[in-house]
């Protein structure tokens, strides 16, 4: 495989206790990419569309969609309207099991709709499988 870059998962959380949950059970799987955490949409997209940071690409998204500043489907659209991240596997990672907005994200483009569980050992089980998924899906690179 020709020099293929790690690849960087961009968590963007607002709940530190899910997040924190989220890369703990991630490392248990064994996946050790940097994994660059964001509280809020508007910092995560300000970091993912900062030109400067395309070399450190590419780039997986774990996306909650309830955010304090802004909708999490519009990141997701961003995401996938950007020339350089559209490509950019994403992982929507949320409380919301809403059927119309499941439906609502693959429209927009996510790769994967995880609904988190509401038990602790179940949510940890879950993200400790998504680690297994990660560590063996190919990225491809920003364009």
């Amino acid at each position: 495989m020709p020099n293929q870059k790690p690849v960087t998962i961009i968590m963007i959380e607002d709940d530190e206790g899910h997040a924190r949950l989220i890369e703990r059970n991630i490392r248990r799987a064994g996946v050790n990419n940097e994994v660059r955490h964001f509280v809020s949409g508007t910092a995560a997209l300000e970091h993912l569309l900062d030109t400067g940071n395309r070399a450190h690409g590419p780039f997986l998204v774990l996306l909650d969609l309830n955010l304090p500043d802004m909708s999490g489907t519009d990141i997701l659209a961003k995401i996938k309207a950007d020339e350089h991240l559209r490509r950019a596997p994403v992982v929507v990672l949320t409380t919301t099991d809403d059927k119309v907005e499941i439906q609502r994200c693959y429209d927009l483009g996510c790769n994967v709709y995880i609904t988190k569980p509401v038990d602790y050992e179940t949510f940890a089980q879950a993200i400790r499988q998504l680690g297994l998924f990660l560590s063996v899906i190919q990225v491809p690179d920003a364009e």
